[in-house]
């Protein structure tokens, strides 16, 4: 009888720690797609060039002017009100978003999904990944 019991209850555990493996991979808003995109330096700049994104470079200031994506527009990570900045955005247009390497920007994406934003393109390792692509840097 004891048997019986303990296989009875190694199965119920099985079965729990098996629910709880699928729910942790589930998205949380499984209802909608993930606004998120990550993009190489050759796809950023495909997207620049045919002007379907607005780029944003989430340096801080002085780092912006040693160089830049043409037309980038700089919010500072770093700055108190980057949250309220971004919140302001037009939702329904397409960020490029970069940062030097990718740290800030990978960490700016919660804020972006946060506020409800359609399409952002993630430059997976940031304006250094840009430049050793061969890619233009404007100043």
């Amino acid at each position: 009888m004891n048997i019986t019991k303990t296989l009875i209850f190694q199965m119920a555990f099985a079965a729990v720690v098996a629910t709880c493996v699928l729910a942790a991979d589930a998205p949380l808003n499984s209802d909608k797609a993930d606004p998120v995109r990550h993009v190489d330096p050759k796809g950023a700049e495909q997207l620049v060039s045919a002007k379907k994104v607005v780029v944003l470079d989430i340096r801080t200031p002085g780092e912006f002017k040693t160089g830049r994506i043409a037309g980038a527009k700089n919010l500072d990570f770093q700055a108190p009100d980057f949250e309220q900045r971004i919140k302001e955005l037009d939702k329904s247009k397409s960020y490029l978003v970069h940062c030097a390497g990718g740290g800030r920007s990978s960490q700016s994406l919660t804020l972006f999904k946060k506020y409800h934003f359609e399409s952002i393109y993630h430059l997976d390792g940031g304006l250094k990944a840009w430049q050793k692509a061969g890619l233009p840097v404007e100043k």
